[in-house]
Parts: C-alpha cells; sequence; structure tokens
C-alpha cells in the first residue's frame, strides 16, 4: 500500500487542480471553449513529471521504468477518473445548460453528447497520462551507455 500513496497523493492534487481550473474558466464564461481544455494536459503533465521524479527519490536503489511507470499510470488514472466525476456532476446537477451550450458550438445531434463528452473526457485524459508517462520515463530511466549514466548523476548533484 505503501508504494501507491505517492501516486494517489499526487492524482488527487492533479484532480483538485483541473477542477479548480475548470471553475476558474466557468466563473469567466470561458468553459464552453475547449481550446482551454488543453492546459490540462500541462497540470496533468506536471503532476506526471513531479510523481516519477519524486518516486526517483524516495527509491533511489529501486526505482527502474516500470515503478515509474506505474506511478505515473496510477497518478494519471486517480486525476482522470475524479475530474471526470467532477465534469458529469457538473455538467448535469450545478449547470445543466452547459452542454446545451456546448453541442451549439460543437455537435448538431444532441442525442448523444452528453455521453460522448464524458467519454471524451475520460479517453483524452487517460492519453495524455499514457503519453506523457512514456515521454517523463526517458528522462528517469537508467542508460545503458556508461558515460550518459554519469553525466545524468552530475546533472542531478548540482540540482
Amino acid at each position: 500500500m505503501k508504494n501507491i500513496t505517492l501516486p494517489i497523493r499526487f492524482g488527487l492534487v492533479a484532480s483538485g487542480c483541473l477542477i479548480a481550473y475548470f471553475l476558474i474558466l466557468s466563473l469567466m464564461g470561458y468553459h464552453t471553449n475547449v481550446f482551454f481544455s488543453l492546459f490540462n494536459g500541462i497540470i496533468t503533465g506536471f503532476a506526471l513529471f513531479e510523481v516519477i521524479k519524486y518516486s526517483k527519490i524516495q527509491n533511489p536503489e529501486t526505482f527502474d521504468y516500470k515503478m515509474g511507470f506505474v506511478n505515473g499510470l496510477i497518478t494519471g488514472f486517480v486525476a482522470t477518473v475524479l475530474f471526470t466525476l467532477f465534469f458529469a456532476f457538473y455538467s448535469t446537477e450545478l449547470n445543466p445548460d452547459f452542454l446545451t451550450e456546448l453541442s451549439e458550438k460543437w455537435s448538431s445531434d444532441y442525442s448523444n453528447f452528453k455521453a460522448i463528452v464524458f467519454f471524451t473526457v475520460f479517453i483524452m485524459g487517460i492519453a495524455t497520462t499514457i503519453v506523457l508517462t512514456l515521454t517523463f520515463m526517458q528522462l528517469f530511466k537508467a542508460s545503458n551507455n556508461q558515460e550518459n549514466n554519469r553525466i545524468k548523476h552530475s546533472l542531478t548533484l548540482v540540482d
């Protein structure tokens, strides 16, 4: 259980940041513009990068590619599930007109629009998690090149 507390905590914080960002956009009236959802990737990416970095710092001897990848996936999954649940609650209970406003801009068929939007939010979160976790693990994985390992180690000591 101790191995997953760090990624769960980062997932909770990431979902809180995603929710706060969405609510800020909502207050300013920009929440129906999907362009602003691109910043969600930056929020999620920062959380994934940090959980992998802290995993390596906490377990320098046992840290490997699998540990970093799993921690990134858990973090992203927790953040995505919680944000998707909040998004569904917001768009059905707090602001029932939200999906109508969104559909006027992006869809002509409203019959299945709610399910499509919730599914899209979920898939975007999972896709972002997988891609960014794979990307960040390239920075943290051990290299077979001894010269590269010495350079990385010296850069780590400087930070």
